[in-house]
């Protein structure tokens, strides 16, 4: 940026403001403060320092906006937060803040220069943000304004890309009787429309951080695509698509973009801020997978921030059931809680599975019914054929019959043998009165020759074993 001020900055090169700081040149002019590149006169060391312009000196409420920037900004301890160094007072009556001189550029500029970014680096830049944003709400503070202008990307010692999130001018104090909580009115519109939520255009007031979550999702879709989702002429055209319109699917745009992050923008972009990420852990957890290996540190640093705090964010165990689609994963198989929940809401506590003892329990108990039934089975269904023809009989102790062939436990009658048969079995047959014709296979033939039946039969044992394996019980021994 040249050495030369706009003519509206009230500040040229060179002027020594506060009787300590020498201006070097303009940063930057808003509708209400300007601020420049100083050099501090007894530190010798850059800052940049940002006051009220006279116009806006009129305003008391601007004049509050501009000092609970100040305390926010003190109180906020992050790294990822421009540092607040002094405040005080210029000879004409306005206020001004003393930050760290930062050296880079916003991500909005480097959008503009090189087109969208990488999906990691995003997630990076995004995670950053939240590391700032998570020391922010644990205060009671919402930002309210978050948008690419606002992350100011700086190189830092060891030469890593490292986000500050800027101008808390607009954020809201939630904290009850804390300075500023008043401040917002009901009506008032405060933010950039294309990355505010649809309740901050209804009303600023009644926001809170699950606002900054939905901008978040605005700047994540906008750092992969190139654009911001919702566009439009006109606030009231934009405003109407905001509350109505389905955000768009950001692989729509970017086709090599993960679904996962996909998943993770249509969360952050809920129309109802119940259905919404809850807190910047919630979301951290989501994009964990998704960037370098430094996601991890930032994911960490914000949980561990609200949980010091005495939040309860999400366990970095229970992942799975926040944001469950990690890269590479397939959407059929990534959700891991009940079917019934929403993609990326909190599910239900599954029901706890047995223990390895208890399941190794049920596991023989399954096997040992199985087998027992299958010997049951076994036991019950007739063999084939082919394979009692070439097992040989079991020896079994002779069945107790009663004495009286009428009884009627007496077994039915075996099937006659063959016509041509000559065994003593075969003349035997016709006194089997209640034999029945069958298609059993005839009885191998008798060696002696065919005449009158014996008067003592072989009734040890009383029956044959015939082809199919069953007993034949001989007539004559019954």
């Amino acid at each position: 940026m040249g050495k030369s001020a706009p003519p509206d900055a009230g500040v040229r090169p060179g002027d020594v403001l506060a009787g300590k700081y020498r201006v070097e040149r303009v940063l930057g002019v808003g509708g209400m403060g300007v601020v420049v590149a100083a050099q501090h006169l007894q530190l010798d060391e850059r800052v940049a320092l940002k006051f009220l312009l006279p116009q806006a000196l009129h305003s008391a409420e601007s004049i509050g906006r501009f000092m609970r920037e100040a305390r926010a900004a003190v109180k906020i301890k992050s790294e990822h937060v421009a540092r607040v160094t002094d405040v005080g007072q210029l000879d004409n009556g306005a206020p001004y803040i003393v930050m760290e001189y930062l050296e880079g550029s916003d991500l909005h500029q480097m959008l503009n220069e090189r087109g969208p970014m990488p999906v990691a680096q995003a997630v990076d830049f995004l995670l950053q943000a939240c590391e700032a944003l998570a020391d922010a709400h644990v205060l009671g503070i919402v930002h309210r304004d978050l948008k690419p202008a606002n992350l100011f990307c700086i190189r830092r010692s060891d030469g890593q890309p490292s986000i500050k999130v800027l101008d808390f001018g607009i954020s809201k104090i939630t904290t009850p009787g804390a300075p500023g909580h008043d401040l917002t009115h009901t009506t008032a519109l405060m933010g950039s429309p294309l990355y505010m939520s649809p309740e901050q255009m209804q009303a600023s007031k009644g926001v809170d951080v699950r606002t900054d979550i939905w901008a978040l999702g605005v700047i994540l879709f906008e750092l992969i695509a190139g654009s911001p989702p919702f566009t439009a002429e006109a606030v009231t055209e934009l405003a109407i698509k905001v509350a109505n319109e389905p955000a768009p699917a950001v692989r729509s745009v970017r086709f090599d973009a993960p679904e996962g992050v996909e998943r993770v923008i249509a969360k952050c972009l809920e129309k109802h801020r119940a259905a919404r990420f809850q807190n910047v852990g919630e979301l951290a957890l989501a994009l964990r997978d998704f960037g370098s290996r430094s996601a991890q540190i930032s994911v960490e640093r914000i949980l561990g921030t609200l949980r010091q705090a005495g939040a309860t964010p999400p366990s970095a165990d229970d992942s799975q059931q926040v944001i469950v689609v990690a890269r590479g994963s397939s959407p059929a198989i990534a959700a891991t809680g009940p079917t019934e929940a929403s993609w990326g809401q909190t599910a239900a506590e599954p029901t706890p599975k047995p223990g390895g003892r208890a399941r190794l329990g049920f596991a023989i108990a399954a096997v040992v019914a199985i087998l027992a039934a299958g010997g049951v089975l076994a036991l019950r269904r007739p063999a084939p054929p082919s394979a009692a023809a070439s097992v040989a009989p079991t020896a079994l102790p002779p069945p107790v019959l009663p004495a009286s062939p009428s009884s009627s436990a007496l077994p039915a009658a075996p099937p006659p043998p063959a016509p041509a048969a000559s065994s003593a079995v075969a003349a035997a047959q016709p006194t089997a009165p209640s034999a029945k014709p069958a298609a059993s296979p005839a009885r191998p033939a008798s060696t002696t020759s065919a005449g009158p039946p014996s008067h003592k039969p072989n009734c040890n044992p009383p029956y044959v074993i015939d082809s199919a394996g069953d007993r034949q019980y001989k007539p004559e021994c019954l």
